[in-house]
């Protein structure tokens, strides 16, 4: 072969863009527009991680990213700082994101959250908030949330905002008891909780505190069937 078709030969480096989505909405407006687990990269494209995308149309404009959900009571989640911090169970089922992936992400945008949740004869609910964020590490991955909107469910996480995360063998908690210890959960306690979505899976009726509980809509004595926590950047409603 001559020098010419050699050179035809050699592949030529292009510079197409590689897509690195940073969390759902990025998907979304790339067409990716069905509710299923996807891999996000919110800490660069080396660090992969798997999330479930609500994208269906009944919940106010898709492009959610889900960080926490609750539906039938497969995953244990009363458990330690470590498995807190880099996040449990499967996307496709029972999760939690990770308290160092959700700091990471709302670092990189400014994100409403949703929580929806439901109970065992079938009713549902949520709860809108305009801005969340989670601070670092070192600030105890603390809780700032503000702008409620209600669907139903009442206003039981702006009791937690500006609160450091818990769990029983990491306290954090404003009070003198070990609020995670005391309620078999792991949340942003103060003196302890009107809210407790990582509290035990109890079908229903609740040990006072101790369930999944949204204190403003079903009480400390009632454990939800099923709960979700999600983030979307904000503006996009």
């Amino acid at each position: 072969l001559c020098l010419r078709s050699l050179l035809l030969l050699i592949p030529v480096a292009t510079h197409t863009r590689v897509f690195i989505p940073v969390d759902c909405s990025d998907l979304y407006d790339k067409g990716y527009g069905h509710s299923r687990v996807h891999n996000i990269y919110p800490a660069g494209p080396l660090s992969p991680t798997q999330v479930y995308c609500d994208m269906d149309e009944g919940n106010e404009g898709k492009k959610w990213t889900v960080i926490q959900r609750r539906k039938d009571g497969t995953v244990n989640f009363y458990r330690g700082w470590d498995q807190y911090k880099a996040g449990f169970g499967q996307a496709s089922g029972e999760y939690w994101l990770g308290l160092e992936t959700i700091h990471t992400l709302t670092s990189r945008k400014n994100y409403a959250l949703r929580v929806e949740m439901e109970d065992f004869e079938g009713a549902k609910v949520f709860a809108h908030y305009s801005s969340f964020s989670v601070g670092a590490e070192e600030e105890g991955y603390k809780l700032s949330v503000s702008g409620f909107v209600d669907g139903g469910a009442g206003d039981s996480l702006s009791d937690h905002n500006g609160f450091k995360f818990s769990t029983f063998n990491k306290d954090q908690d404003t009070g003198d008891a070990n609020c995670a210890k005391h309620y078999l959960g792991a949340w942003r306690y103060g003196q302890c909780h009107s809210s407790n979505p990582n509290g035990m899976y109890l079908w229903g009726s609740s040990t006072y505190g101790q369930g999944i509980n949204w204190s403003s809509w079903k009480g400390y004595e009632y454990s939800m069937k099923a709960i979700a926590m999600k983030i979307r950047p904000s503006g996009h409603e």
